[in-house]
């Protein structure tokens, strides 16, 4: 069993961790940790811009990339405290998006503004205590390369968005979506398939993906 297994399984060393890593009732690692340890486990590309408001509540247990010539605009909120958070080359994140992994966001992504990616859910299954302290399960999403999220999206956890979609402003993408698909509404729906035979888009019956 690992270090890591250890202290999970541990109750006790999981609090003693949790308290070195978190000030008391806050998600943002201490100080120290964004200063001097995550710097030395988590990758970044060259040319990357990182909004000066931008908040990287990372940490040094679950991986953290970015690849070359990405931007992350001010108030956005990147978090890894439960699954890893892979942005690729030439990813550009609109300012105040959230993105809590497990969440993979291939090559040349474009986002709008306020647009939320979460692979982490609480759990509800126990009606007599608060769901904010309940179980929380995980599944990762993955943003397709070349694809162009709208303003105020919604990605939901265990969706894959194909490549070179484009998701409508205000969507709420509970399925998978289709390489080369337009998508919108709540709950996202198909509108628009490309055809690369005639090398238009084209109208589909809709349905929900």
């Amino acid at each position: 069993m690992s270090v890591k297994d250890k202290i999970k399984a541990h109750p006790t060393l999981k609090k003693w961790a949790h308290w070195l890593l978190f000030p008391h009732n806050e998600m943002r690692p201490r100080w120290w940790v964004r200063a001097f340890v995550n710097p030395l486990y988590h990758r970044k590309g060259t040319g990357v811009k990182i909004g000066k408001r931008a908040r990287l509540d990372l940490l040094p247990t679950q991986a953290f990339s970015v690849g070359d010539h990405a931007v992350v605009e001010d108030f956005s909120i990147v978090n890894n405290g439960m699954g890893a958070v892979d942005l690729g080359n030439h990813v550009f994140l609109g300012a105040s998006n959230v993105v809590i992994g497990p969440v993979t966001i291939e090559d040349h992504v474009m986002t709008a503004q306020h647009v939320v990616m979460s692979g982490l859910n609480h759990g509800f299954n126990q009606v007599d205590e608060a769901f904010r302290y309940q179980t929380c399960t995980t599944s990762p999403i993955v943003i397709g390369t070349g694809s162009w999220l709208g303003a105020n999206v919604v990605v939901t956890a265990g969706v894959r968005v194909g490549k070179f979609c484009v998701v409508a402003a205000g969507s709420v993408v509970t399925k998978d979506v289709p390489d080369y698909s337009i998508v919108g509404g709540n709950p996202a729906r198909l509108l628009k398939s490309f055809n690369h035979t005639l090398g238009v888009w084209e109208r589909v019956t809709e349905k929900s993906v």
